[in-house]
């Protein structure tokens, strides 16, 4: 059964990237008695999987004030023990240390070079090649996990998952996809099927997209 969730404009809301990485959070049992970091957390749809999956802690940071809010709100009203914090920068938490670290992170393809500061497209937009949200993450967030920790991360095939794949190796952390899942374009996608077809990114009609979890472990 999908979890309900207080949202609220310019909050993203749980969709088929949210459900997949809940289902392989659900299914692996991994969550327990860990320190876990939900790095763009939105509604804290996530953290709180977490959280009822018996992690010993939970935090959960976002850019958006909105969001963290949002997040605060939706994991108090089930009695959740959840952090919310917000930040500017992973930056901030770089002395910090967890046991596994989740996102969903942004990561469509945008004609515009930087993910925007403001509203709602900041939590989808990320750059021409949806990876400036991405690469980040891969640089900085083995460096943030203990020993034999784990990184999962959602994304979108149409952002490059080889890359993040490779990132994650270079990085020293064992990287491998876990889960894939096809569902047709939502509302954003539709909207820029001519551009993501100029770009090469999508084939000519297409209008399906691939789902990719990728989970990275620290030796």
């Amino acid at each position: 059964m999908k979890m309900w969730v207080l949202s609220s404009p310019g909050v993203y809301r749980p969709q088929g990237d949210t459900y997949l990485l809940e289902h392989v959070l659900k299914r692996s049992g991994v969550c327990a008695g860990l320190d876990v970091l939900d790095v763009g957390t939105g509604t804290g749809a996530l953290a709180m999987v977490a959280a009822r999956c018996g992690a010993r802690s939970v935090t959960a940071v976002d850019v958006s004030a909105r969001a963290v809010l949002t997040a605060w709100v939706n994991a108090r009203i089930r009695g959740l023990r959840v952090e919310v914090q917000r930040v500017e920068s992973l930056a901030v938490l770089a002395s910090c240390r967890f046991d596994l670290v989740l996102s969903n992170p942004p990561y469509i393809p945008s004609s515009v070079s930087a993910p925007p500061l403001r509203g709602a497209a900041r939590a989808w937009d990320a750059g021409h090649d949806g990876r400036a949200v991405l690469d980040v993450l891969c640089s900085v967030a083995p460096g943030m996990l203990r020993r034999s920790g784990q990184l999962l991360l959602v994304q979108s095939g149409l952002s490059d998952v080889d890359e993040t794949v490779n990132r994650l190796r270079s990085s020293g952390l064992a990287a491998s996809i876990v889960a894939r899942r096809c569902q047709p374009f939502g509302p954003v996608l539709r909207q820029r099927v001519r551009y993501l077809e100029e770009r090469g990114l999508i084939e000519v009609g297409q209008r399906t997209e691939e789902l990719v979890v990728v989970r990275g472990v620290k030796a």
